[in-house]
Formats: structure tokens, C-alpha cells, sequence
């Protein structure tokens, strides 16, 4: 869960916050949740609605995340970083669905369902996001056609 919340919002931090409180939310539901077997899913809709309402307060937040601690220095060239900040990079809504349709690997309709949004809306999205993940990591595809 930490992982998802993390691609999804950017920070390790924020992504901590927002699985503690979905794992409240989980917890206050349980007998309801347990009964019905859905467990995996109602976490994972729970998860994603914390990041989402998060990801909205905005400016009205109190603290302030920095990327890194001002004294240290980082000369990491790991493959998997470029990929983290091309997503930081996406716009909330395409980063969402980019992480539930190819990291969490959920169907079109699952993922609609999930975010209450259209199937249509999804592809949409999901093909903006991997648009922009091409550009943004330079696609040798992408390179090519220009």
C-alpha cells in the first residue's frame, strides 16, 4: 500500500500519511468489509480516496515537504528514479490511473469503478499518461518520429 500511495503522490512521507489514515479507515469498517470479502479492493478504493483528498488540500496545508535535505548531496543514477519524477511530473488524475492500471495491473473497468470516473475517461487518461511518460523520459519511439 505504501508503495501505491508513493507513486501516486510522490513523497514518502505524504504516502505514509495517507496509508495510516486508510488503514483507519479500513479498521473502522472492518466487520462490514470482512463480511463481505472484499477486503483487497475496499483497501485499495480507500487508498486511493485518501490520496485524492490529500492531493486537495493543497495550499491549505501546514507542512511543507522538500525534496531533500539541503546539506546532502545525491548523485544517483538509478534507472527507477528518472521513472519516479516522470510520474511526480504527470498531473494527479493521470498518475493515478498510470499507477492502478500498469503498477496495481487493474482492468479499464476496474479502474473506473475504483476512481468513479468513466471507461472512456480511463483510456483517455492512461494514454495522456503514458504520452507524457514517453516525452518526459525520452522514448526512443517517440525520438524517432520527430
Amino acid at each position: 500500500m505504501r508503495r501505491t500511495a508513493y507513486l501516486i503522490c510522490g513523497d514518502w512521507h505524504r504516502a505514509e500519511d495517507i496509508v495510516q489514515t486508510a488503514l483507519t479507515k479500513l479498521y473502522l469498517a472492518w466487520p462490514r468489509v470482512h463480511r463481505g470479502g472484499t477486503v483487497d479492493a475496499y483497501a485499495r478504493k480507500v487508498l486511493v480516496r485518501c490520496a485524492i483528498d490529500e492531493g486537495r488540500r493543497g495550499f491549505f496545508r501546514r507542512e511543507k515537504a522538500v525534496p531533500a535535505v539541503p546539506d546532502t548531496s545525491t548523485t544517483s543514477a538509478a534507472p527507477d528514479l528518472d521513472v519516479r519524477r516522470a510520474l511526480a511530473a504527470l498531473p494527479l488524475g493521470q498518475r493515478t490511473v498510470v499507477v492502478l492500471r500498469y503498477w496495481e495491473d487493474l482492468s479499464v473497468t476496474e479502474v473506473a469503478r475504483l476512481l468513479g470516473r468513466t471507461e472512456g475517461t480511463v483510456k483517455s487518461q492512461s494514454a495522456k499518461g503514458l504520452a507524457a511518460l514517453r516525452e518526459l523520459l525520452g522514448d526512443p519511439v517517440v525520438e524517432e518520429l520527430r
